[in-house]
């Protein structure tokens, strides 16, 4: 396996017509994943952006490891999705899931036949769209803490703790009730301009990029012509509900809508 290499590819893009000029332009002097440049490999209307990349490090095997090593997982990331990002910025394209790793560019071509018919649907489908991710947060206030009176209690009496627990509980149920009603706003705000929704699960701990309580994340696929309208709706979607925040993230390419394509990967 020493020196081998094998063939990484990041997205499916249109192999002919002014959409293939485009995506040449935009790999042109590129480099990917492990630094490796980055080019187009055909099969009738279809292509794939793909990198040779050392079997060393992207076998099946090495990978098992290396999915498991966060600093690896980082860089390689980040290098998978400046690639389709730089592709996405001049044409359609549909990602393919991080480390869609084939023995080497005839398997890749193998893929594009098989399925060119998908790929050339999901193309016409996307053409002039781009993917909006919109989150809403909540922060939810700190239960009372017995051992701390408030500034006008006299200490150490449970009756100041209770009225506390009292203002907790109604300000939590406050809160939740202005994020409920920011996530019907981002849906109500989002008709008429997106054209399909995908709904993630919220996300906690460091994934979550604000301070509270990430309650609802969700993409967006929205019209190229729509996009500034549909960001400019979302951002505005909380200003009179105090505690509760609304972050919009894009445009990207369409990762959320792309589900088949995670099971693209042949060895």
């Amino acid at each position: 396996m020493n020196g081998q290499r094998l063939s990484y590819a990041y997205a499916v893009v249109r192999s002919s017509g002014p959409a293939a000029q485009r995506a040449h332009a935009a790999l042109a002097g590129l480099r990917g994943v492990a630094a490796a440049p980055v080019a187009l490999v055909r099969s009738g209307a279809v292509g794939a952006a793909v990198s040779a990349v050392p079997a060393a490090e992207f076998s099946e095997a090495a990978l098992r490891s290396r999915l498991e090593d966060l600093d690896w997982l980082e860089a390689t990331a980040r290098s998978h999705h400046l690639v389709i990002e730089t592709l996405a910025a001049r044409t359609t394209v549909l990602p393919l899931r991080l480390a869609t790793v084939y023995l080497d560019d005839s398997r890749v071509e193998r893929m594009l036949g098989e399925r060119q018919e998908d790929f050339t649907a999901l193309l016409d489908r996307f053409d002039d769209h781009v993917e909006w991710g919109v989150k809403v947060y909540a922060e939810i206030p700190a239960p009372a803490d017995p051992a701390e009176p408030g500034p006008s209690d006299p200490p150490d009496t449970g009756r100041a703790y209770l009225r506390r627990r009292r203002q907790h509980r109604q300000a939590r149920e406050e809160t939740w009730r202005a994020a409920e009603e920011a996530v019907r706003r981002t849906e109500q705000r989002a008709r008429g301009l997106a054209v399909e929704r995908a709904r993630h699960r919220p996300q906690q701990g460091t994934l979550a990029r604000l301070p509270g309580e990430n309650v609802a994340n969700d993409a967006y696929l929205v019209p190229r012509l729509a996009a500034d309208e549909f960001r400019d709706r979302m951002l505005h979607a909380a200003d009179d509900l105090p505690g509760v925040h609304v972050e919009v993230t894009g445009p990207w390419a369409p990762y959320s809508f792309t589900a088949p394509l995670e099971g693209v990967r042949q060895p």
